[in-house]
């Protein structure tokens, strides 16, 4: 079925695949937008609070992991209505909603301007470019028409070229984004729905997960890339998913693995392997975790990543994860875009 173009083509109506296999082109364009932005000079940040959901939120999970060990302020990801007290006219705070309608993200911006903290904002238009507007805010401006997690590239790049243009990267990433976009060039050259499953990865790991529950596990600088794949699990496959992280998940969630085979025997457990940047102590525990599973699951499947910066790294594996849910939501018959139980409930929503 996943080299059947024509069957990938009436399940896949809103092309989804089409919109993964432009992400070279994205982080290119979100770049020459971003460094367009006007974006101003700040002299004090003691702390930096990203906002958004879903797909929005997942860019500022990444930012945080990326940049971990390189910036010397706090970074926060803030999935509420509102913001930690702690917030003030120092802090940071960058507004992200691929709509500009997230109800979330527009409530607590009006709390982030009644304590003056700094702001700027990331959207296609909606209320916040309008509150932006009327307020003078800077807003950063991506296009429109995609689903919002296959816009990822506009959200995620724009964020990192804020952070370089304040100062609070200080580093240089050039040469960093530029592998980064090779990779993504060789990824989609490769696992595009025109290439034979024979050679490509994201249709191989789809066939070894269908008919399982995915269980993901993160470690390092990659939880967010499995929470990512949890999303795209949930949204493009329509499927049950779960994440997790090493080595907290060592101190309880293997005790559920070894004691419940009626359960366990459902899932397909994928462990991100980073053979460079494994530490003798995860290795020992992701080897542990493998027999573990090849025990009690269905699939024990270990993923490999590619490239020698962490961005790129992290953008192979998160592009690994967006593809394979794609081709999973194929063999199960399923168009990969429409989310409409969530849609369902953002109407319930609007009418309180």
């Amino acid at each position: 079925m996943l080299d059947n173009l024509d069957v990938i083509s009436e399940i896949d109506i809103s092309n989804m695949l089409d919109d993964l296999v432009k992400y070279p082109d994205h982080i290119k364009s979100a770049l020459e937008i971003a460094e367009k932005a006007n974006i101003p000079r700040i002299l004090k940040i003691d702390n930096v609070i990203i906002t958004g959901m879903g797909a929005s939120a997942i860019s500022g999970d990444i930012v945080r992991s990326l940049f971990r060990d390189k910036i010397d302020v706090p970074i926060v990801i803030n999935r509420d209505y509102d913001l930690p007290k702690w917030a003030k006219k120092d802090t940071l705070t960058i507004f992200v909603s691929y709509s500009g309608n997230t109800e979330e993200t527009l409530s607590s911006f009006k709390i982030a301007s009644q304590k003056k903290c700094k702001v700027i904002c990331i959207s296609s238009g909606g209320k916040l470019q309008e509150m932006c507007e009327k307020r003078g805010i800077i807003h950063i401006k991506i296009p429109s028409g995609f689903q919002p997690r296959a816009a990822t590239m506009f959200i995620l790049f724009p964020i990192i070229v804020i952070l370089k243009r304040l100062g609070l990267i200080k580093n240089d990433i050039k040469s960093d984004i530029d592998e980064t976009i090779q990779i993504a060039q060789d990824f989609v050259d490769n696992n595009k729905k025109s290439v034979s499953k024979d050679s490509n990865l994201s249709k191989q790991l789809a066939e070894k997960i269908y008919g399982t529950i995915p269980q993901i596990y993160g470690w390092g600088i990659y939880p967010s890339i499995a929470t990512r794949w949890r999303h795209q699990f949930n949204e493009n496959s329509k499927i049950v998913a779960r994440a997790d992280v090493v080595s907290e998940c060592n101190h309880n969630d293997i005790v559920g693995w070894s004691s419940n085979p009626e359960a366990t025997k459902n899932f397909s457990c994928i462990l991100f392997r980073d053979r460079d940047d494994e530490s003798l102590y995860i290795q020992t525990r992701l080897d542990f975790m493998k027999k573990l599973f090849n025990d009690t699951t269905a699939n024990v499947i270990e993923v490999n990543v590619k490239g020698k910066s962490k961005l790129a790294k992290m953008m192979y594996l998160m592009y690994l994860g967006d593809f394979s849910s794609c081709y999973l939501a194929i063999l199960r018959k399923i168009d990969p875009s429409p989310v409409d139980v969530i849609m369902e409930l953002k109407k319930r929503l609007a009418e309180l």
